[in-house]
């Protein structure tokens, strides 16, 4: 017998018993002519969605005449900036101030409140906490127009008519229910547990919530507020119920343009323009938030 035969190796039990190794299983390839469809759908439907915010800015560049014709203009060629001039003055910068007032009142009010409200539901077990869940519910049920004539009533005793302060009050009153309920899912999904942990290791349950928790619901009071933000932001009836003629907020601001009279007929590149210029801030907003605000929309649809 040789060296060599001597030195090699004698086969393993699980060598000899062990099957061959299958071969790799083949993949199959996916149907592109599906996958192209299903992206030109998608590109079609985001098209029809974007058009009429592209017919808006490309109708403010052009004149009456020209947005008047028969044959349509897409593209503002040979358009200027003088829509926008035009409405652009003293009553614009009013209006501004006083709806950004508004809702900033309104958006951190209705958040602070809701917060509290939304983690005493998901948190403690108290009497009448059924009962409160149910009534934020019907709140929402209410019609906005059956409630005019006593929101009214009440902030004309109250002093607070054509007032920042009051239609902030009908505000916050008109968005905390919606707001409670939509955080209350996100406050459910952190798991208690943290806390009960972080207070094992000596911190109070003030701390522990304000450490811990806090930081994990931020997603969640971002798309809050985002939906406070336009609720307040583009809400038309109650202001046109509360506010006067010297004290308007944009939407109001911007019904002047559509307001045909003996004397002066429509101008819709005016309109388109200020139309324009009330939607930037709430581009600007959405640009800052986006990120936030995917993450708590997601993280609201599967907590709570």
């Amino acid at each position: 017998m040789s060296a060599s035969a001597q030195l090699a190796p004698a086969p393993t039990r699980a060598s000899r018993t062990s099957p061959p190794a299958a071969p790799a299983a083949k993949r199959r390839p996916r149907g592109r002519g599906a996958k192209w469809g299903w992206s030109i759908l998608a590109i079609a439907i985001a098209l029809i969605w974007v058009f009429p915010v592209y017919w808006m800015v490309n109708s403010s560049m052009l004149s009456s005449s020209t947005l008047e014709s028969f044959t349509p203009t897409f593209l503002p060629f040979g358009g200027d900036l003088d829509n926008f001039s035009a409405v652009i003055n003293e009553k614009f910068f009013s209006a501004l101030g006083i709806s950004l007032a508004v809702t900033i009142i309104a958006v951190f009010c209705c958040l602070l409140f809701a917060f509290l409200a939304s983690v005493a539901i998901s948190r403690f077990r108290f009497r009448g906490r059924t009962t409160f869940v149910l009534a934020i519910l019907i709140v929402q049920m209410l019609p906005a127009e059956g409630l005019f004539i006593a929101q009214y009533k009440m902030m004309s005793e109250l002093g607070l008519l054509s007032n920042i302060l009051g239609l902030s009050l009908l505000y916050i009153a008109a968005v905390v229910p919606f707001t409670v309920w939509m955080l209350r899912g996100f406050v459910a999904g952190v798991p208690a547990e943290l806390e009960e942990a972080a207070m094992v290791d000596g911190l109070s349950r003030t701390q522990a919530f304000m450490r811990i928790t806090l930081p994990l619901l931020a997603p969640g009071l971002v798309a809050s507020g985002v939906f406070a933000f336009l609720q307040c932001w583009n809400e038309f009836t109650v202001a046109l119920v509360i506010m006067n003629a010297e004290n308007q907020t944009l939407p109001l601001w911007l019904r002047g343009f559509v307001q045909q009279s003996t004397s002066r007929a429509i101008d819709w590149g005016e309109v388109m323009a200020a139309s324009t210029i009330v939607a930037i801030p709430v581009i600007i907003f959405f640009v800052i938030v986006q990120g936030r605000m995917t993450s708590g929309l997601v993280a609201g649809a599967v907590k709570g």
